[in-house]
């Protein structure tokens, strides 16, 4: 089945990361345009480009309100929007031990940084009248995640109230413009790859999935790539799918 997604101008950030490159490389091989956005990532990003062709490479911190600014005007003209950028902080740590500037920096690193994406998006779309927006959210925003309150919160406010309110606002400037959000589990990628080598660890988050393993990038790439696509979801919006083999939830007591 096509995608209609040939010719159209497609914006990942966060494309130096695993699932942020699956998520190009799926959208150049549908013919798309792709502009590959990077913050510390350099290297990545730049081998990226290089492998698709015609793809154009801009760096920005987006938690930078002008940085963010800057990355919507060196894009041009876009389609589709897929914000997968965001940051996962590894050490698990509880709520009362959570320092305020570690709450913080997580919630600018994932919702105010998802915001001043979308928002820089929108004004496009406000601009020419068309546009779709594919977040990125977590299953920690939908079961919540101990030790890391802080990240699901911040994925939770992504995927619920954002989510909602955007697809409401987003058709009074595009009557058909679309936003969705994929919620990942447990996904192989750069930020995961040394908790994820503990096989003891694997066993314990698979025990609530039907499916016992731990994600591929292109496995989430490709639901985005569903959801960026007017011919595959043109009557979807507001919805989040999610890529978790079937998680119920996690374990709450060994």
């Amino acid at each position: 089945m096509e995608s209609g997604l040939q010719g159209k101008r497609v914006l990942v950030t966060g494309a130096s990361g695993g699932i942020g490159s699956a998520c190009a490389r799926a959208f150049a091989g549908e013919g798309c345009e792709v502009v590959v956005h990077y913050h510390l990532g350099r290297e990545r990003a730049e081998a990226l480009a290089e492998e698709l062709e015609g793809a154009l490479t801009v760096a920005a911190d987006l938690t930078d309100e002008a940085e963010a600014d800057r990355l919507f005007e060196a894009a041009g003209e876009l389609d589709v929007c897929a914000a997968v950028a965001g940051v996962w902080p590894e050490e698990d740590v509880p709520v009362w031990q959570l320092p305020l500037e570690r709450w913080e920096a997580t919630l600018r690193g994932n919702l105010t940084l998802t915001y001043l994406t979308a928002r820089a998006f929108l004004r496009e779309v406000a601009r020419t009248g068309r546009g779709n927006l594919v977040l990125i959210g977590s299953t920690a925003g939908l079961f919540g995640e101990a030790g890391h309150a802080d990240y699901a919160a911040a994925k939770s406010a992504l995927v619920h109230g954002f989510l909602l309110s955007l697809k409401n606002e987003l058709v009074r400037v595009a009557p058909l413009g679309r936003v969705n959000a994929v919620c990942p589990g447990w996904t192989e990628s750069p930020m995961t790859r040394a908790t994820l080598a503990d096989p003891g660890l694997v066993q314990r988050v698979t025990r609530t999935m039907a499916l016992r393993k731990v994600a591929r990038p292109e496995d989430v790439a490709r639901q985005v790539v569903v959801l960026a696509s007017d011919e595959l979801s043109g009557h979807v919006t507001g919805q989040i799918v999610t890529v978790a083999g079937g998680m119920e939830g996690r374990v709450v007591h060994e």
